[in-house]
């Protein structure tokens, strides 16, 4: 048999009964604020698609202003130092929230066809629309944090000789517009240069000191 155990008096059954309604109370409270957080959280999840969107759109607006001026300033130094009928598009969509652009070449006339951009005229393409990029995204840049100059080393290894005093004509035309000191590094024939560039310099192999340079344009 077990020892009789004394009834808890009521005193003591009034203070766990009071203790356990101040709980149950505040458990009560705290389930209806996290409700309020809830439903909120969900309204936030419902426009959030919506949201998503509306900023693909103006993403895309925004931008599509910009690429429009892009498309149309390649488009001219493809067809000046080309001297053929081809167009600069972009296709642009939005991947992960980030605006993702691609150019590709339109060849107009009959059949038009989409050339890759990368191996277009041997390249010649690829070297034109580079320079642009490069010179497009400089001009964007504040003037007073950085210093306008720009470096183009080998940016004519895939233009036909030919093509070289064109390429340079309007480098040297989009330079001065801009404000740009360019230094172009280039294998091909020191010739192609003496007409759009302010000076001209030939580095030479020297077996005493390794290498030297050559003024040949001051």
């Amino acid at each position: 048999m077990q020892p009789d155990v004394p009834l808890p008096s009521l005193r003591d059954l009034e203070r766990r009964l009071d203790r356990l309604s101040a709980f149950g109370e505040s458990r009560v409270d705290e389930h209806g604020r996290e409700r309020k957080l809830l439903i909120k959280a969900q309204g936030f999840l419902d426009l959030a698609p919506c949201a998503q969107k509306a900023l693909e759109e103006l993403s895309t607006a925004l931008f599509g202003k910009v690429l429009d001026e892009i498309e149309a300033n390649l488009t001219h130094a493809i067809r000046e130092i080309l001297g053929q009928d081809r167009v600069v598009a972009s296709r642009r969509e939005v991947k992960n929230n980030r605006l993702q652009v691609h150019f590709e070449i339109h060849n107009q006339g009959e059949g038009e066809e989409v050339e890759d951009i990368l191996v277009g005229q041997g390249g010649s393409v690829c070297n034109i629309l580079s320079v642009g990029l490069r010179l497009i995204a400089l001009s964007q840049l504040p003037e007073d944090r950085h210093r306008p100059f720009l470096v183009l080393d080998e940016q004519d290894c895939w233009l036909r000789p030919t093509l070289i005093p064109k390429f340079m004509k309007l480098i040297k035309r989009i330079a001065h517009r801009l404000n740009l000191q360019v230094l172009v590094i280039s294998h091909h024939p020191l010739d192609l240069f003496s007409c759009d560039t302010d000076r001209i310099l030939a580095l030479r192999s020297d077996r005493e000191k390794g290498a030297a340079i050559d003024i040949i344009k001051a």
